[in-house]
């Protein structure tokens, strides 16, 4: 399952991009955006998020 970014808590910062061991997310329109169909749910980048704007559904 992958994980979901809140829109209102991003800041596009790109930490996320870094920090995903699949490549599934990356910065559009100033917000990060994952590629449901790479992201496996790991939820490293739910870690790193300083905003904390993504989860886990």
């Amino acid at each position: 399952m992958a994980v979901q970014v809140d829109g209102e808590r991003c800041s596009g910062c790109g930490i996320c991009v870094e920090a995903c061991p699949r490549e599934a997310i990356r910065i559009e329109g100033g917000l990060a955006t994952v590629d449901a169909e790479r992201c496996t749910g790991c939820a490293v980048c739910v870690d790193e998020c300083p905003n904390e704007a993504i989860c886990v559904p």
